[in-house]
């Protein structure tokens, strides 16, 4: 379920003489087989308890970009802080992306944000229940909308991330692209159950049709899949990069220091953070050495114990606000290994 930019696709495929023909997909078959197989064997989210609107688009928020490992920890801390979409609205924006901190891409909470002030002030609490008035909010764009419209309102409508361009390419034989793409989810949609049928084609494609190696003797649907797995991805990935980074852990009476990025950072702006230091020297005393990615970056941090000078441009925070504070990822890893929060 994690979805991709919109527009991003891949090279066409040249053709050649060891290309298969796409063959025509008996639609119903296909909707019928991978329906029985989600039914049977979809995983136990918490969103799929019920199709609560808010918690369908909390969901697909969160899952931009991000694993659902990843996400199942900040999505039940996120439903306890903020329960409804009246509380999430009526929330200062400090303590929302305090609720979301370790999920990265902190605009997503700031957008999610926005989004529920216009439907509890605009619209007197009511969601937008189709996928055309659902891209009129902030942070929703094409597929989310469809995610959303047809998952928490059975509205017919296709939904395209990365695990179902993949499962339809392979499908169908071809590197399809951009509107054709679209098109072939929506021919393939069972208009019956739209939300499941979505689900289960990203449930499929995210744990058996896989990018290196697809699980074709499990697959419910390979009697009518042209490739088989064979079709391969043509995208480059991008080479990690890596970095070493140091941070400074001052504390004083029970109280940390932190630093506020400021408001017109392009990154994470307003958000706490320790304090960077110039590279490692081995002057300061070495307290934890971790690892940390941020997209294509591989990060070796290594955070010390030091005194800061008295102009140090910070604030001292106490150990008792430090979880309600919007702190960034890495400083609550950081903090938390340190056993401080």
């Amino acid at each position: 379920m994690e979805p991709i930019p919109e527009g991003e696709t891949p090279k066409r495929m040249e053709s050649g003489a060891g290309e298969r023909r796409p063959e025509k997909i008996p639609v119903e078959r296909f909707q019928r087989d991978l329906l029985k197989w989600f039914d049977q064997h979809k995983r136990d989210l918490p969103w799929r308890c019920n199709r609560n609107p808010y918690r369908v688009w909390l969901s697909e928020i969160m899952l931009q970009q991000t694993r659902v490992a990843a996400v199942l920890e900040h999505y039940a801390r996120f439903v306890r802080r903020f329960p409804t979409i009246k509380k999430l609205a009526a929330a200062r924006e400090s303590s929302v992306l305090a609720a979301w901190s370790g999920l990265g891409y902190y605009r997503r909470a700031r957008m999610l944000h926005a989004a529920a002030k216009i439907i509890v002030l605009e619209r007197a609490g009511q969601f937008p229940t189709s996928a055309a008035d659902l891209r009129a909010l902030p942070g929703i764009g094409r597929y989310t909308a469809a995610a959303i419209a047809s998952i928490a309102f059975n509205e017919p409508v296709a939904a395209v991330d990365g695990n179902v361009e993949r499962v339809l390419r392979r499908v169908m034989g071809k590197r399809i692209r951009g509107e054709r793409l679209w098109e072939s989810a929506q021919e393939l949609l069972s208009n019956k159950r739209p939300g499941d049928f979505n689900e289960a084609l990203m449930e499929l494609g995210a744990i058996l049709c896989l990018p290196g190696q697809p699980k074709c003797l499990l697959c419910p649907v390979s009697h009518c899949c042209t490739t088989r797995g064979e079709l391969r991805d043509d995208r480059k990935v991008a080479r990690q990069q890596k970095r070493d980074i140091q941070y400074a852990l001052s504390r004083r009476n029970g109280s940390v220091f932190l630093v506020k990025r400021e408001k017109t950072a392009s990154l994470m702006p307003g958000m706490w953070e320790l304090p960077e230091l110039p590279a490692a020297n081995g002057s300061h005393k070495l307290l934890l050495k971790l690892r940390h990615s941020i997209t294509v970056t591989d990060y070796t941090v290594r955070v010390v114990n030091c005194e800061l000078p008295e102009s140090a441009d910070g604030r001292w925070i106490d150990r008792s606000r430090l979880e309600r504070l919007p702190l960034t990822g890495l400083t609550r890893k950081i903090l938390r290994a340190a056993k401080v929060i």
